[in-house]
Order: C-alpha cells, then sequence, then structure tokens
C-alpha cells in the first residue's frame, strides 16, 4: 500500500492521500485528518493525543484536501484523545474510535460544535464494520428523533490517520448526560439521600468486554442472563446506596410486569415512562435489531422521574444484515425479536408485550407511525433511504477500495427496502388491533401560565427557583390527576395517587417551594424537578399510559409574547382556546394571588416548611384525617383526629420531599411538604 504522507510545508503542493491505487483529493462529505502526536499507533486503551482537523466548507459543498491549512474551512483544528473502540468489531481491520476533543493543555476537554451538532467533548467515529450498506445505524437514529426521541446525532465522513486514508465513517455522539443528549441530572457520589439519590441514572444491558464491572444481572424469558452495567455513574464512582436503588428499581419493574399489574398507582405504569418502552420496543423490531434488548441496550432516569427506555444504539445488525461470517442469521423478517429465543434481555421486556393493555397502546403507536407521511411509513423510509446513499455513494467507492470489499450499495439498499416490504405488513398482522385503547377519555386540563425565564433581583437572585406554571381544569367534574405526570425529559413532575383538582379550578407547580411561598404569599400545588429553558420547552402533560393531555411548545422568540426574563410570564387569554397557538398568549405581570390555588378560600396553614422537627397543620376546619405520602405515593403514615389544628413529629420520617394527605368532611387537600 503506497502511502503519500501530507507536506505541511508547501503551499503549492497538491495533497492527495493515495491508497491501493486510488486516490482522494477531495469528497462531498466532510473530510476528518488526524495526526497523532509521534505517529503513534492508537490502541483500545490508553488513549493517545493527537491533532484533528475538519475539513467542511459547509452543506453541499465539495471539500479539498488543499483546506487543510484554510482557517476558513476548518471546522475544528485542535487537540484530541483517541482510542479504538467497540467490542465484536475489534476484530476487523477498520476500527472504531472514540476520541475527546481537549484544549491545548491536553487535559481540560474541549465543548466545541462539530459539524453544527450541540456542543460537547465526548465523540465516536463508527467505522460501519459489519454493515455492507452504511446506511443501518444512520436510518435509525434518524427514524429515532423523527419518532420524538433522542438518538445520537450523526453525520457521514471520511478520515485520514496518520496519512492514511480509513474510509467511510459515522461522527455521532457518545451517548451521555447533557441537555443535548440524555437530558437528565447527572448525579454525583454526594447525592445519598431523597430525592436526589433518584437520579439521574444511565444503565445498560450490555457485554463486559469495555471492562466495566457487572453492576447486577437478571434472567430472561428463557432463563439466560442479562448483564447490567453503569453508565451514570460510571462504576468507581457509584455508590452501595446509588446501586442499591437503580437496581430496585429494575427488580420492581421486573415483578410488576411478572404480575401483570398495571394499576397506576403500584403497577408498572407508575415507574416507567410507557411511551418511552413503546418506542424503544417499535424502533428494535422495525429493524428486526439482533443485538436489541441484550445488549447495546440503554435505560435513564432523571431525578424523581420515570425508568424510561433508550437511547438506542448499535444498530447494524438490523433490516435483514447479520455477522453472516460467523453463521449468524438472526435478523429475519418474521420474528419478534424479544421472543425469538436468542438475544431476548431481561424478561420484563416479554412480559410487557404480553400484557393487553401494553400491548394496546404498542399497536395503537405502531399504526399511528406506518400512516402516509409517517417516519415508519415504508415509502417515507425508502424514500430516505435513497437519499442517503445518493449522498454516500461516493464514499462507500472508496472504503470498498480500501478495505478490498466487493460491496455493492445498489444492491444492498433494494434488499433493505424488500425486506422492509416483508417486514412492515408482518408486525402490523401479529401485533394485533387497538380497539381498546383508541379512544381515551382525557381530562380538559389545560396549561395556562408559564413562567420560565423569571427576572432576579437581590433578594431572589436565582431564576430558577421562581420558575412556575398554571394547570387549569378546564370543566365541570372534579379531576383524578393520579399518576398524570410531564413526560418526556428536562422537566419531571408527577402528580401522587388520590390527588385531584376541582372543577374550573387551577394549581401551581413552582420551580422551589419555599421561594415560591416566600414571594408570592401562599404556598404552590407541587414543586416540579428540573426548570424550564429559557429558550424553548416542549411540555407534554399525559396520563399514565402516555395519552398526551396537554402540549405546549413555547419559544422565547416572536411570534409568542415577550416573556424572557423582563418579569413577564405567558398567560393564556382563555382556557378554552388552543394553547400551541402563541396568538392566544399574553405576556402579563399581574400579581399572583392565592385566589388562584383551588384550596384558597379556606385556611390551611402547614408550617414551617421545611421541617426538622415539629410540623404544625392549622385550618379554621375540622381536619379528619392525615395521611404522609412519600414521592411515589406510597403511605408511610396515618393518623385519624378530629381537630382544626395537629403537630406532626417529622423525626420518625427520613430526609426528604412528602405529600400531605388532609382529610376534612368535605373534602382532601394536599400539601408538599420537606423534611431535613
Amino acid at each position: 500500500m503506497k502511502r503519500y504522507l501530507t507536506c505541511l510545508f508547501s503551499l503549492s503542493l497538491l495533497l492527495s492521500i493515495s491508497v491501493r491505487a486510488q486516490t482522494i483529493t477531495d469528497s462531498n462529505l466532510p473530510v476528518f485528518i488526524i495526526t497523532t502526536d509521534g505517529g503513534a499507533a492508537i490502541n483500545d486503551n490508553p488513549r493517545v493525543l493527537a491533532s484533528l482537523k475538519i475539513i467542511f466548507r459547509g452543506p453541499g459543498q465539495r471539500n479539498y484536501l488543499t483546506d487543510q491549512n484554510n482557517p476558513l474551512y476548518l471546522n475544528y483544528n485542535g487537540r484530541i484523545d483517541i482510542e479504538i473502540r467497540g467490542s465484536s468489531s475489534q476484530v476487523t481491520n477498520k476500527k472504531n474510535y472514540g476520541f475527546t476533543t481537549r484544549m491545548a493543555d491536553n487535559i481540560t476537554n474541549n465543548n466545541v460544535s462539530l459539524l453544527n451538532m450541540p456542543e460537547e467533548n465526548d465523540w465516536i467515529l463508527n467505522g460501519m464494520v459489519f454493515d455492507p450498506a452504511f446506511i443501518r445505524d444512520y436510518l435509525c437514529y434518524n427514524l429515532s428523533r423523527q419518532i420524538g426521541e433522542y438518538a445520537s446525532r450523526t453525520e457521514y465522513c471520511e478520515l485520514i490517520i496518520n496519512g492514511e486514508y480509513r474510509g467511510l465513517y459515522l461522527l455521532q455522539e457518545k451517548i451521555k448526560a447533557d441537555d443535548n443528549r440524555v437530558d437528565i441530572t447527572k448525579i454525583s457520589r454526594n447525592d445519598n439521600q431523597i430525592p436526589d439519590i433518584t437520579g439521574g441514572y444511565i444503565t445498560k444491558a450490555d457485554k463486559t468486554t469495555g471492562g466495566d464491572p457487572v453492576a447486577w444481572n437478571m434472567r430472561s424469558w428463557s432463563g439466560d442472563i442479562v448483564d447490567f452495567i453503569h453508565e451514570l455513574p460510571k462504576p468507581e464512582n457509584v455508590t452501595p446506596f446509588q446501586d442499591l436503588y437503580i437496581h430496585s428499581q429494575f427488580l420492581d419493574l421486573q415483578v410488576k410486569t411478572a404480575n401483570q399489574d398495571v394499576s397506576i398507582s403500584g403497577g408498572f405504569p407508575s415507574i416507567i415512562d410507557i411511551p418511552s418502552f413503546i418506542d424503544y420496543i417499535l424502533i428494535s423490531e422495525l429493524g428486526s435489531n439482533a443485538d436489541a434488548y441484550q445488549y447495546s441496550t440503554y435505560f435513564h432516569k432523571d431525578r424523581n422521574g420515570k425508568l424510561r427506555a433508550g437511547p438506542i444504539w448499535d444498530n447494524d445488525l438490523t433490516f435483514g444484515n447479520d455477522l453472516f461470517f460467523w453463521g449468524l442469521n438472526r435478523s429475519n423478517a418474521n420474528v419478534w425479536q424479544l421472543s425469538d429465543g436468542d438475544n431476548e434481555g431481561a424478561r420484563f421486556w416479554r412480559d410487557l408485550i404480553l400484557n393487553n393493555k401494553f400491548r394496546c397502546y404498542l399497536a395503537k403507536r405502531w399504526n399511528d407511525l406506518i400512516q402516509p407521511g409517517q417516519p415508519f411509513n415504508q415509502e417515507v423510509i425508502s424514500a430516505f433511504i435513497d437519499r442517503t446513499a445518493a449522498v454516500i455513494a461516493e464514499g462507500v467507492t472508496r472504503d470498498n477500495e480500501r478495505w478490498l470489499n466487493n460491496g455493492n450499495l445498489q444492491r444492498n439498499i433494494i434488499d433493505i427496502k424488500t425486506w422492509l416490504g416483508n417486514r412492515i405488513p408482518w408486525i402490523t398482522s401479529n401485533l394485533g388491533t387497538y380497539d381498546q385503547c383508541e379512544n381515551v377519555d382525557l381530562p380538559p386540563l389545560i396549561i395556562s401560565k408559564i413562567m420560565y425565564h423569571p427576572a432576579i433581583s437581590v433578594e431572589y437572585p436565582d431564576e430558577d427557583k421562581m420558575e412556575y406554571l398554571e394547570i387549569t381544569n378546564n370543566g365541570d367534574q372534579t379531576v383524578d390527576l393520579g399518576g398524570i405526570y410531564f413526560a418526556g425529559t428536562g422537566f419531571v413532575f408527577q402528580f401522587p395517587v388520590n390527588s385531584s383538582i376541582e372543577p374550573f379550578s387551577s394549581l401551581i407547580l413552582a420551580g422551589n417551594y419555599q421561594i415560591f411561598r416566600s414571594k408570592y404569599g401562599f404556598a404552590p400545588y407541587g414543586q416540579f424537578t428540573r426548570n424550564l429553558s429559557n429558550k424553548t420547552e416542549n411540555l407534554v402533560l399525559a396520563d399514565a399510559f402516555g395519552n398526551i393531555i396537554d402540549n405546549v411548545c413555547y419559544l422565547d422568540t416572536m411570534p409568542w409574547p415577550d416573556a424572557d426574563g423582563n418579569g413577564y410570564y405567558l398567560k393564556l387569554i382563555d382556557p378554552g382556546l388552543d394553547n400551541n397557538n402563541p396568538s392566544n398568549w399574553i405576556a402579563s405581570n399581574s400579581i399572583l394571588t392565592s385566589v388562584e390555588n383551588p384550596d384558597a378560600t379556606e385556611s390551611l396553614n402547614v408550617y414551617p416548611n421545611p421541617a426538622d422537627d415539629m410540623l404544625m397543620i392549622n385550618a379554621d376546619f375540622e381536619i379528619k384525617s392525615v395521611r404522609v405520602l412519600d414521592i411515589y405515593g406510597r403511605s408511610v403514615l396515618f393518623q385519624r383526629i378530629n381537630s382544626g389544628r395537629y403537630e406532626l413529629n417529622v423525626k420518625q420520617l427520613l430526609k426528604g420531599i412528602y405529600f400531605l394527605e388532609i382529610g376534612s368532611t368535605a373534602k382532601t387537600y394536599f400539601r408538599k411538604v420537606i423534611v431535613q
């Protein structure tokens, strides 16, 4: 193999990299040029230091190697450390790489945007070594994002390392906690008590070839062992309490699914985000992913949030492709991967799909996604594949020449589309009907006020703690709020069991219970976790099974009213109007009063809050009972009384957040309290 080294001393030399009588001087894709310090070989471990240049003139433009010293066309020109990554793929000549962008000191992370992706420092160069079509990962990640679930952003590129052309690659984001990736709180070693210990976590079922120890294992339906590994926190950082907590979430899921418990108070809908599990199953089964459920299967859980499935990862053994050279042929069009006897994953996956209610919602979601114009529609997927193939054709040819592959891109694309023509009808006919969950009665709850960017002051310097939103019951019946929650990531709140809101009443959820009460003079209904974005947020209010009750996606730009840090909040003009239409909102600075709290017509005071000793409950009516609920809606204390005053000794409770269920003859009140 000839190797023409880049001459950095002559501006007039036409740069080219020649490999096996095939020359690259330019590409329709971005070109990555990596030069390791001293020409060091890149190994699995330890990482080696290197410099990276990314030649990228912009979308649709050709990129020339002669531009590698022209700052106008360098998307990145800086330091990295790099290693070989992957498991099965390490046996191939073409390697996958993981790299971190570094500052000039070679130590400090350098958060940068590569190829217009959000700023970060951890990246993957995926060689797609087991995919002869070079398209399966790219297709699946894009499909996942199109249906509303995060998956790594991806861009095709061509790679040169130390003067040697390495082929066609896929730059993609590494899975990690980040506002623009897996949008969860980063848990620390000090987070060992409620509520901090509840998140965020990233956990995966996977092979252990990466060197990380097994955190625990579970059994599949057939009794095979499935290993689970900590991703966040890292195995070396996880505390025994954190390990016990997140493990207990999976054990709880296993018990509840095995018992087919669908109650919103104590069944599996109370602990998992059902839409994310449905989407994970559907995208895994659409491609008949031979690794799904058992390997490269991620889960994540935010603080105070539900356990969610995903993001998807490692989708090369899909759409009829497998490790044929090892005698494997598992990605078939007429099987369920979660019940085909191979790589089925933990038992709860199969128990979920055997549950009639879950399967009904699975079938309903599938039917929605295969409609004309929708992401899983065969014509839509085929058109996406054709567009992608046209973009990568040039790079595929060079890659095949470099690695002496006899691949035929056009033939591979036809095979995928033919396979899909069999797969989609098979799933449709085998999922069954969705009549029982097609028309669900949803409560008339409306998001009616949003304070997403409060003005700060000397007295209240933390804007996040002053955020709030209002939910209005726009109907003439009391609404049971039990199980209703905000779906998705980035904003977390779940209403406890037995909570309710009266007809034509409103309630406030605040970023900080104490700050809100201090600032506005009355207590909010509850305190959410995380915060509202100062730019845009997609707020999805859903029932326990993921049926969308209300959905608002606000912006801090026109045509939305200006409520961005100026003391104003967004106010829906009338709860009967479409709250996704910006013209139905105004920017208001009207003072909030307790009359907007449905319980404000009667006096009920709970103090001090937070409390560490005695909690006083005073009312101008006779209190019949007091029940203390934990954040999961479980009763931890109950007392019958017949008085307008009650003293609750909170020393007997663990530190954390609780809900008081205060009963009277006429109604039940809820108050959130913090024990510290």
